[in-house]
């Protein structure tokens, strides 16, 4: 593929999660350690060097806040830090965290998040810290920081993994946490141990499929893909790497009718104008 059609898949990429599950049709090796290596100092990859100056959806995450945001962020922090009882304080913290991710500021969502599960040491609150790190682990491309949100991420999940063992859509994402570890057989184990109870477990399966194209193994991300598809055919980033990975074996006529499919139903324009460098390359 040429340099244009890696820039937009990795912009849809971005949609799907960050830069943790960046497969190696999108991001050079330089870019993020692959599975089995350790990571190290090195140059930026072309497509990240692109990224700089790209408009993502993740610049959000760094952008600084409007006035309207900085007024509504001012009012909840003097309600968080006057509140004397510890319900409110959870309230507002919870409500501080939910703004944050609105706008995508994903390391202050996760802060405070983590904050009302020190308060308030529930489920339902350690599950929501695990789910606010891991998408600032996520979309985090310093590698210091990542491996520290990524510790963070498996602590609050495995808090709620210790209540509830059930929750293997957190265990899944959880998984994709060791990918970029010297231990990154651990996150694939335990993708196989959530697929052994469910094998129709969506994260897992998507999961998995990003792998097996981060390693250029495209048929098994394929098959993966298919899986999950017939779980659940509404998933269009599924359809939209299911297209990518069939392009990436050859199968052009497979790959445009699945991305056919995505670009009748997905409306982020993103993916769209992926679509269309891809329809260039395709056909």
């Amino acid at each position: 593929m040429n340099r244009s059609v890696w820039i937009v898949i990795l912009l849809a990429t971005l949609l799907t999660g960050g830069l943790y599950s960046f497969p190696r049709v999108v991001v050079s090796t330089q870019e993020r350690k692959q599975v089995g290596e350790k990571d190290s100092t090195q140059a930026q990859s072309p497509v990240a060097e692109e990224r700089a100056t790209a408009s993502t959806p993740s610049d959000a995450h760094n952008a600084p806040l409007t006035t309207e945001q900085e007024h509504t962020v001012s009012k909840l922090v003097q309600q968080y830090t006057s509140a004397t009882d510890s319900k409110e304080k959870v309230k507002v913290g919870v409500q501080l965290s939910d703004f944050y991710l609105d706008i995508r500021k994903f390391d202050s969502s996760a802060k405070y998040a983590e904050a009302v599960a020190l308060l308030e040491p529930t489920e339902k609150n350690f599950l929501r810290a695990g789910d606010r790190y891991y998408d600032a682990f996520g979309f985090s491309a310093e590698s210091k920081k990542t491996v520290n949100l990524g510790v963070k991420t498996r602590e609050w999940y495995q808090k709620a993994l210790d209540k509830n063992p059930n929750l293997l859509s957190a265990k899944a994402n959880l998984a994709m946490t060791y990918v970029s570890t010297e231990t990154p057989m651990q996150g694939i184990m335990l993708l196989r141990e959530v697929l052994a109870t469910d094998p129709t477990n969506e994260v897992a399966l998507f999961n998995l499929g990003l792998l097996s194209m981060r390693s250029n193994q495209y048929e098994k991300a394929i098959e993966r893909f298919r899986q999950l598809l017939k779980v659940r055919p509404a998933n269009f980033k599924a359809r939209f790497y299911l297209g990518v990975s069939l392009a990436q074996t050859g199968k052009n006529k497979e790959a445009l009718e699945e991305l056919s499919i995505v670009k009748q139903q997905e409306k982020d324009p993103t993916i769209q104008a992926a679509i269309a460098e891809l329809e260039k390359e395709l056909k």
